[in-house]
């Protein structure tokens, strides 16, 4: 989508390894009308989508627990607490987010409900994250789990009542965005009053 009010002037690419990480020069025009030339560093990875499995019998969600090198600094342990996720790899967001839960949690997702879509850290980092929900049953699960060991991923999965995962939030124990915010909106829309009537409503 063209702005009117930036003008792009030279883009550079700075790394092209894991993902692209480009430096690009741009002119942008101030609300006082002052143009002003300014540079900024963005790091493209691709969009990506992440789910919350929840089952409102159980009154539970299922998380897993994962090593994040880039966390691993300043006293912390480097393993986060969060919801399935994945990048799109040209797939659909409903596509890439049913098979990410199976390959992360072993569990076969059926219907998926989109319940909004985020720029993460939008300071630097392209990357738009899709948001889903979906209904889990212990039947539905077709395998162990533990994500894509070719990928060096080593996911232990969980099974926590939903109150235990709003406290582990309270605690510092569960620090990841995205988990945060699908665990609030299962506690205001599927969990709480208006879900126990019937009334799950979309933010």
């Amino acid at each position: 989508m063209e702005n009117e009010r930036v003008r792009i002037r030279n883009v550079e690419v700075l790394s092209d390894d894991w993902y692209l990480l480009k430096k690009t020069t741009f002119d942008y025009r101030r609300a006082d009308g002052v143009w002003q030339t300014l540079n900024r560093e963005t790091y493209d990875r691709g969009n990506g989508a992440t789910i919350l499995l929840y089952n409102l019998e159980r009154r539970s969600v299922i998380l897993i627990r994962q090593f994040r090198f880039p966390t691993y600094r300043d006293g912390h342990d480097g393993f986060l607490v969060e919801t399935p996720a994945g990048l799109l790899d040209n797939a659909s967001p409903e596509q890439r987010i049913r098979a990410e839960a199976e390959e992360e949690t072993g569990y076969r997702v059926g219907d998926v409900r989109k319940v909004f879509e985020v720029f993460m850290s939008p300071g630097s980092v392209t990357e738009k994250l899709h948001f889903f929900v979906g209904e889990y049953t212990a039947d539905a699960r077709a395998g162990e789990g533990g994500g894509n060991v070719a990928e060096g991923e080593d996911i232990e999965v969980m099974e926590v009542p939903i109150q235990q995962a709003l406290m582990m939030i309270a605690e510092g124990e569960i620090a990841d965005g995205k988990t945060i915010m699908l665990l609030q909106y299962a506690q205001l829309h599927l969990f709480g009053v208006g879900a126990n009537r019937g009334l799950v409503t979309d933010i």
